[in-house]
């Protein structure tokens, strides 16, 4: 979720918007109609519970809804790339880099190395395979990996 206290739009959140949202964060149910467990929880109805989380999902105070899993855990590797990208090629590069599903994240940043994204495969050697991938389909020579040297994990909850 996106959503911290200072950002536009909070102060349309009334007091059930709020309630949902510390309850999907933290407690979100593993069932198969979440959203009637939240509202049983809230005292709401699961058609009410929807339609809330659709409009604040449509406002943009909600970005995803989804599960985080540790890929080291499950037999992964992960890497943190990036590359310079020029303006005129910055479109297909990033179109190319988010047909893997290994993809989890890609930003655009102001610096020389412009475009980041973190990759996800099941070996190193993959990761090193889906790079000269992108690299071929696009024209970037330079897409450097960075894996972590030490991993931190942190709760990232934002009560409301």
């Amino acid at each position: 979720m996106n959503q911290k206290n200072n950002e536009p739009g909070t102060e349309a959140l009334d007091d059930l918007d709020r309630a949902i949202l510390n309850e999907i964060q933290v407690h979100f149910p593993i069932v198969s109609r979440p959203y009637a467990e939240v509202g049983q929880r809230l005292g709401l109805s699961e058609t009410e519970v929807l339609a809330r989380v659709q409009r604040l999902h449509d406002q943009g105070i909600i970005r995803r809804i989804g599960a985080n899993f540790n890929s080291r855990k499950l037999g992964y590797t992960s890497t943190l790339c990036t590359a310079e990208v020029p303006e005129a090629q910055m479109e297909q590069f990033v179109q190319v880099v988010n047909r893997y599903a290994g993809v989890t994240h890609n930003y655009l940043r102001r610096h020389r190395y412009n475009i980041w994204f973190t990759l996800i495969a099941p070996s190193t050697e993959r990761i090193e395979q889906i790079l000269t991938e992108i690299s071929a389909q696009t024209g970037i020579k330079e897409i450097y990996s960075l894996p972590a040297r030490q991993i931190f994990k942190i709760q990232a909850d934002f009560p409301l």
